[in-house]
């Protein structure tokens, strides 16, 4: 790349060719004040708060919107500079409120910190104060529109990185206001992060409002596990409470945004939860201590043979729990285990076959994708902005076979039916004349393709059209499986499946209904299609967090810590190792999973051979080597097999039209159905989809 020279305050600096005049300025490690600027979003230059001078230039240059050139003197401290600084503030102040004592943004307000740092020590404003009426734009945003300086950051937030544009802003000069148009909630599921990026406290977390001060917060990295995108998150706590969750900056995987959902669901933490463990006496569930609890499924376990005994893990776990739990049934000669609970079809013959290969920054590279069976949008936000931005940059040709929706980007659907796939692979769909001119093709599987009968039929048929038309090739891997769930790569990984002609997760129903299966253990395992009547001779073991579904069927419940409180390890959907801190205590006598694991190994008599986190994750790197170092990618590629055709003429495919497994965005796990917070934006949702109903009908 092309570098040039320029001075910055006298200092010379090099930089690359194509930067602006704020870009320089940071390179040279010099701080210009900005309100309007972002560096994920168009550049809008309205504020003039980033005034810089440079040398032969008439007045003064917003510095966010202007391109730095060879030889440019730039000075950012003059006389002239600092007044036009205190001009801005003190035209900014003129009708902003004096709410700082009572604003949810105070302790983090950009215009708190700019005043205090450039602005003027009076106002000589002495005029009446502009009033704007609050706007109502959902359960999730509290607005305060007086406060609002007219950035338009949430407005180019919602046109471009959410790409539902229903902010804009109305009249002009002082009769301007940010509004949704008509009186309407927001859609995106994107939503929350406006309250990051807004610089005063126009825009605020409405379940947030007056809870606490940023300063009061004592704040933890984790991971979110409400998907499987792995988004990287700070827990905000006080007390031994969760008070809030934000993103961390992770350019690799949610940049510095994360979805509706992490951000406001953890409400539903509190709500619920298992406090003690309970044993069921005369069909009622009564408390008893862990040693009772401990004896009793030690009991029911020692009396069975391991055929007779069943695991099953939930979408939430943390690798280590997994790990415990698969060498706890080895070591009881079980092996009718599985994290598929909905009977996923998932290929496990090498790693990158159920991994999104491509991973998600490399999104940004690939010029064409075939959806099949999935709604980005709602299964995984973060990874569908990226489509959006790879589209908005440098163009983007999708295709979607499955439920027509709005990805929020030009998608071109496909149809709903296998029958569209087999079209393509033939070559007789028009849409694969312009995605075999791709360079940089890429196909997606969902979940709502894996969890149907048909499955490994249409697993079959995309890997053909995989390698019929490069997508995976000698130097690329672009065939992808997209994950809804926490777990499950992990669980993989550590292969938490059946082996040797054992029970799968479809066939564990079963042999629990014909009463084949004596003992079902559920770890953090919730939805299940089982009832009260198909569990009655089976004797079931919960152990979780949430007063859930799979709690409803215990026998026995052994109350196991959320993910914010406790360590663990987690695998995102392509496949990348991160770690997670514990924020908070658990209530009442919960125990982190592993440790009720270790323990009841030891009342069995078949002790597990560590007793220290540190001794645990040393066992699970040597199950598997990903697990040495957390914090890092691993990116897999596969020689192209030529399949002949005769292999996928004659596949049988259902006729059922192929959709998301997700039907509602806001619950899809015992945190979120806990959480008042995705109740209401549920209660929005099913109005959206009835009034659009109503519109069409």
């Amino acid at each position: 790349m092309d570098k040039i020279k320029l001075t910055v305050n006298d200092k010379e600096i090099e930089i690359n060719a194509g930067l602006t005049v704020l870009q320089a300025c940071e390179k040279a490690e010099i701080e210009i004040p900005i309100f309007c600027y972002h560096p994920k979003l168009s550049i809008a230059g309205n504020c003039r708060m980033c005034l810089v001078e440079v040398d032969k230039a008439s007045k003064l240059i917003a510095s966010c919107a202007v391109q730095a050139v060879e030889g440019m003197a730039i000075r950012t401290n003059t006389d002239i500079v600092k007044k036009a600084r205190k001009g801005v503030l003190e035209f900014l102040l003129i009708n902003h409120p004096l709410d700082c004592p009572i604003c949810d943004q105070g302790g983090e307000c950009d215009l708190q910190d700019i005043t205090f740092s450039y602005g003027p020590d009076v106002s000589r404003y002495e005029e009446s104060k502009r009033a704007v009426e609050d706007k109502n734009i959902g359960p999730l945003i509290k607005t305060v529109m007086t406060r609002c300086i007219h950035c338009t950051r949430c407005i180019r937030f919602s046109n471009e990185i959410a790409g539902t544009p229903e902010l804009g802003s109305v009249g002009r000069g002082e009769d301007m206001e940010i509004t949704t148009y008509i009186e309407k909630e927001l859609t995106s599921e994107l939503s929350g992060n406006m309250i990051d990026i807004c610089p005063v406290g126009a825009l605020t977390s409405k379940p947030y409002a007056f809870q606490g001060r940023s300063w009061e917060l004592k704040n933890t990295q984790s991971i979110d596990v409400h998907d499987a995108v792995g988004s990287n998150i700070s827990v905000g706590s006080r007390e031994g409470c969760i008070m809030r969750i934000l993103p961390r900056s992770n350019e690799f995987i949610n940049e510095e945004w994360i979805s509706d959902k992490v951000r406001f669901s953890y409400d539903g933490l509190q709500s619920q939860r298992l406090d003690s463990p309970y044993k069921k006496l005369k069909g009622q569930l009564q408390t008893c201590t862990w040693e009772e609890a401990l004896e009793e499924a030690s009991c029911q376990i020692k009396k069975r043979e391991g055929k007779e005994i069943a695991g099953l893990v939930g979408p939430l776990m943390e690798c280590e729990s997994i790990f415990s739990f698969r060498e706890l049934l080895k070591n009881i000669d079980c092996q009718n285990m599985d994290c598929r609970l909905e009977g996923e079809f998932i290929e496990r013959s090498s790693r990158e076959k159920y991994l999104f290969n491509t991973t998600i920054d490399g999104i940004e590279e690939s010029d064409a994708v075939l959806f099949v069976g999935t709604n980005p949008r709602i299964e995984a936000p973060l990874i569908n902005a990226r489509w959006r931005k790879r589209y908005l940059k440098k163009g983007l040709l999708a295709g979607l076979i499955g439920e027509a929706c709005d990805l929020t980007f030009p998608c071109d659907h496909l149809g709903d039916t296998a029958q569209s796939l087999q079209d393509i692979y033939e070559g007789i769909h028009p849409f694969i004349k312009k995605f075999e001119k791709a360079k940089n093709p890429m196909i997606v599987i969902g979940m709502g393709a894996l969890t149907r009968k048909d499955s490994q039929n249409i697993y079959n048929l995309c890997r053909a059209i995989a390698h019929k038309y490069d997508v995976v090739m000698e130097t690329k891997n672009n065939f992808n499986i997209l994950h809804t769930k926490a777990s499950i790569v992990g669980a993989l990984d550590l292969s938490f499946v059946p082996e040797n002609n054992a029970l799968d997760a479809a066939e564990i129903y079963q042999a629990v209904k014909s009463g084949k299966i004596k003992v079902l253990y559920l770890l953090g395992a919730d939805d299940i299609p089982l009832t009260q009547n198909d569990v009655k001779n089976t004797f079931v073991i919960y152990q979780g967090h949430h007063g859930d579904k799979g709690a409803h069927l215990a026998d026995l419940i052994l109350p196991g810590v959320a993910y914010t409180e406790k360590d663990g390890t987690y695998v995102n959907t392509e496949g990348c190792v991160q770690r997670a801190f514990k924020a908070v205590w658990a209530p009442g006598e919960a125990k982190e999973d592993w440790r009720i694991l270790r323990n009841l190994s030891e009342v069995i008599g078949k002790t597990l051979p560590y007793d220290t986190l540190v001794d645990l994750r040393e066992c699970m790197s040597q199950a598997n080597s990903i697990f040495k170092e957390g914090n890092h990618k691993v990116t897999n590629y596969i020689k192209s097999s030529k399949k002949k055709e005769a292999d996928f003429q004659n596949l049988i495919f259902l006729p059922d039209p192929l959709k998301s497994s997700i039907n509602n965005f806001y619950m899809t796990d015992v945190i979120s159905r806990h959480s008042k917070t995705m109740a209401l934006c549920t209660e929005a949702f099913d109005k959206k989809s009835e009034k659009e109903k109503n519109r069409h009908a």
